[in-house]
């Protein structure tokens, strides 16, 4: 169960993560309002705070969730942006999830 957890928590990070950061592009790329500024202020609070909750060490939370975040970036790609991924967007998307199971469910001494 924790496995699942550990999963859906970075799953929501990612999202709060990348909204926090979409936001911005909008205002600063695409002539969005100044006021999206302050969703995404919101939204990377929540970010920092969601990764906080993990009760493993800093730097191995951080390591990990970069696996989920690539994953949730190319569902963005796909969902958002419209552009359908590639096998090699997928295979690096495998390669990620591969590296963040080891770090975060790796047995510990």
């Amino acid at each position: 169960m924790f496995e699942y957890k550990t999963i859906a928590l970075f799953a929501v990070t990612a999202l709060a993560e990348i909204v926090g950061c979409y936001l911005p592009y909008l205002w600063l790329r695409q002539s969005g309002s100044v006021w999206l500024l302050i969703p995404a202020a919101f939204s990377l609070a929540l970010f920092a705070w969601l990764l906080s909750l993990h009760p493993e060490a800093s730097g191995r939370v951080y390591a990990a969730y970069g696996g989920v975040y690539v994953a949730a970036a190319i569902g963005w790609l796909w969902l958002v942006d419209g552009i359908k991924p590639t096998v090699w967007d997928a295979a690096g998307v495998a390669c990620t999830f591969v590296g963040m199971g080891i770090i975060m469910f790796a047995p510990r001494a």
